[in-house]
């Protein structure tokens, strides 16, 4: 027996489709962007590591995207303000390269290099479009110019950085860039676009690589099939209109399949679903297509088994002879193979390690391979840990794009002969222990459901409008029209299907693109009307983004609580039943600099309301000074309390604002406040004029000056109940 632990690398490399039919123009840039960080080097490295056999899962809308942008004079918003000259920028441009010429990591992609540090500095870390007007008239052509070509020089990946001797002459340069070097980045942006494909489909040729692909436009297969699945993994969802289209789903599997072979040459053997999403429909229309393998996460491995996958103190699985191996899902006498990635593993790599040094990163993970492999041993078992995760949007986070950890990692796993870094067709390919599956649970490779895409409001008003358009492109399909318009209208439904719209919608996730991306999807359904000369409904216009909305709670408050106000964690257990907000979990794309907030907790007594407000900045600082922090009261009625303190004298003081429809009425001290290792405050109900069953509506903010450095939660807004006498008793039967 082979004992060693096959290791299974699936790197998936996806962006939503942001082309706008109709004009051409591409909404956002993250495509052209990540494409010279990203796509061509996480394959490149592996030349290195001849030992090191990997997947690679690209989805076909993103390779629409490459070869449009490699071939194509495909414009768009980010490229316009990045080629247009600095000196002829107008207002409105000036703002907008102010507010999204800085999105980068902000520690590891923008502070590296002394000039770019400096001009968000000079903007501001976080400012409205108002600030941003203002702080335009204090950029001279220069500063922008230097901001247009760091925004496009920063995302270049270290490879190119450190041996293009163009790119490597900018960046010792650092300052008073020209127009002509601008233009020279932009070129080289293609140059380095162009290389990412050949280089996939070579190294797939040489047996380096295995390639699989997604449904074309990365739609949730299962709600495609049908959204009433949502309700096995949550009976209590709230879903839209029923949306019922598996001929969709067959449509954009063939479709994924068939663009495959025509930019590579042969097909893909596997496919990852979108977001890991499978339900037991999805079987027959994928073994249909050919499809050998997919993959998952290993909670819908555990809910198909009806099983519980125990890890000990470190995440070590208990049961490794259970998720270390192939499985097989069959559903109306077809079947596909399946493999489970280790959520633990792929995380690790996701979301932590980026925090580490790399050596210890690589020796922790390194750790935990060899005791699944010990692990197995012992039972007399071999087998595959599966690591899948994004292919792109960690590294950013990590130092020097990461390639110090993958570098250590991969060579470490070429030295140590117990590991077999293999591909999932290798390994299914060998493997003697593939075992049926009783059944294949429905849910994705988050929390082993489907409600980041559905059941949220915004969410179902998304499906409600896909619905409909979806219907009356149906009725339009049987008039007389030009083929070529119908099939781009059928084109744009497919695209709308995506499941990045609803990634965004809800409150699960949030970005500084946002708006863009509820335009964008709207857009698309509306291009529907568009080609085919017809008036779109009015609702198609409206926002689907509700901005004055709840936000969610990391947890909600469970009981009264009476904590002593004295800016310290007095006891573990004076806020426990205290509601909070962790603000490391409020989503977004984009990395933001280390908050100073980083939690908000609130409860109340029958008569007070209490915040408390955790910062990752030492309350004793001397800097602290210069910073306010508001809480912003919307509901019932509009109050802001002021907070100021003042460590070198060791003061603190609370002011409590009033408005009335928008100006400031009265101001006065009612709030009782202290501030040492925290802010921890109280205030009677009846000075914001909050009654028993009132809702109270509050969000927090942090500002230099006039400067808003923060708000929380980033979207919407804290909400509770003025509780009444009997809300304990309410609470104990709940």
């Amino acid at each position: 027996m082979d004992d060693r632990l096959s290791v299974i690398f699936l790197w998936h490399m996806h962006q939503p489709y942001y082309k706008d039919l109709v004009t051409g123009r591409y909404a956002m840039p993250w495509v052209r962007l990540h494409g010279i960080k990203d796509y061509y080097d996480m394959a490149h490295i592996l030349r290195d590591f001849p030992r090191v056999r990997q997947n690679f899962n690209l989805v076909p809308s993103l390779i629409d995207q490459i070869i449009d942008l490699c071939e194509n004079a495909a414009g768009g918003i980010y490229l316009d303000h990045s080629l247009k000259p600095a000196a002829a920028l107008d207002k409105n441009e000036k703002i907008f390269v102010l507010r999204n010429f800085f999105l980068a990591n902000w520690d590891n992609m923008i502070k590296p290099y002394a000039r770019y540090w400096e001009l968000l500095l000079k903007r501001g870390r976080d400012v409205s479009d108002l600030e941003l007007d203002r702080m335009a008239r204090y950029f001279s052509d220069q500063d922008f110019l230097d901001l247009q070509v760091w925004f496009n020089l920063a995302w270049f990946d270290p490879l190119f950085k450190d041996n293009d001797p163009f790119l490597k002459g900018l960046i010792a340069k650092g300052r008073d860039f020209t127009e002509d070097e601008k233009l020279g980045i932009i070129n080289k942006q293609k140059q380095v676009m162009r290389l990412i494909l050949p280089e996939y489909k070579e190294l797939w040729e040489e047996g380096r690589i295995e390639l699989s692909a997604t449904p074309y436009y990365h739609p949730i297969l299962p709600l495609l099939c049908d959204t009433d699945i949502a309700r096995v993994s949550n009976p209590g969802i709230s879903l839209p209109m029923r949306f019922q289209h598996p001929e969709d789903a067959k449509t954009q599997v063939s479709r994924a399949l068939s663009r495959f072979e025509e930019v590579f040459g042969r097909r893909p053997g596997g496919m990852w679903p979108s977001e890991g999403s499978v339900s037991e429909q999805i079987i027959p229309i994928l073994a249909d297509e050919g499809v050998e393998w997919i993959a998952t996460d290993e909670e819908v491995l555990a809910k198909s088994l009806d099983t519980a996958l125990d890890r000990d103190f470190s995440g070590v699985s208990k049961k490794p002879g259970i998720l270390y191996r192939g499985y097989r899902a069959e559903n109306e006498g077809r079947g596909v193979n399946i493999m489970f990635r280790d959520h633990t593993l792929s995380d690790l790599i996701g979301f932590v390690y980026s925090k580490w040094d790399p050596k210890n990163a690589v020796d922790d993970f390194v750790n935990r391979l060899n005791r699944i492999r010990n692990d197995l041993k012992a039972r007399g078992q071999s087998g595959a840990a599966t690591i899948l995760l994004d292919g792109e949007n960690a590294w950013e986070h990590y130092r020097n794009d990461g390639r110090d950890f993958l570098y250590l990692l991969y060579d470490r796993l070429s030295r140590e002969e117990q590991f077999d870094c293999t591909t999932i067709g290798e390994y299914l390919a060998k493997a003697r222990n593939i075992q049926k599956l009783p059944k294949l649970f429905p849910g994705s490779w988050i929390g082993h459901n489907f409600n980041i895409w559905i059941g949220h409001e915004e969410d179902n008003a998304a499906w409600d409008a896909l619905s409909r358009t979806r219907q009356d492109l149906t009725e339009f399909s049987k008039e007389a029209h030009d083929p070529e318009k119908l099939n781009l209208a059928w084109e744009e439904i497919y695209i709308a299907e995506g499941s990045d719209w609803c990634w965004w919608y809800g409150d699960d996730h949030s970005s500084e693109n946002d708006r863009e991306f509820d335009e964008l999807f709207r857009k698309h359904l509306l291009n529907v009307y568009e080609m085919l000369g017809k008036t779109p409904p009015d609702y198609l216009f409206i926002p689907i983004i509700r901005e004055d909305r709840k936000s969610r709670p990391t947890a909600e408050l469970t009981a009264f609580i009476s904590p002593t106000l004295d800016g310290e964690v007095t006891s573990y257990y004076e806020w426990l039943s205290a509601g909070y907000y962790d603000v490391g979990q409020a989503g977004g794309t984009m990395h933001r600099a280390e908050s100073i907030i980083s939690h908000i907790y609130y409860g109340f007594d029958l008569k007070n309301l209490f915040i408390r407000l955790d910062s990752n900045r030492a309350l004793h600082d001397s800097n602290i000074k210069e910073l306010a922090f508001s809480v912003h009261f919307l509901k019932p009625a509009s109050y802001r309390l002021d907070i100021n303190i003042n460590p070198e004298q060791g003061q603190v003081a609370a002011e409590l604002i009033r408005f009335s429809k928008g100006e400031e009425s009265e101001r006065s001290r009612h709030a009782s406040i202290a501030a040492r290792e925290i802010i921890e405050l109280s205030m009677p109900f009846e000075v914001i004029q909050a009654m028993p069953g009132d809702e109270i509506n509050f969000f927090v903010t942090v500002r230099r000056g006039d400067v808003e450095l923060e708000k929380w939660p980033y979207r919407g807004y804290i909400s509770l109940e003025v509780p009444t006498e009997d809300f304990e008793a309410i609470m104990w039967h709940v």
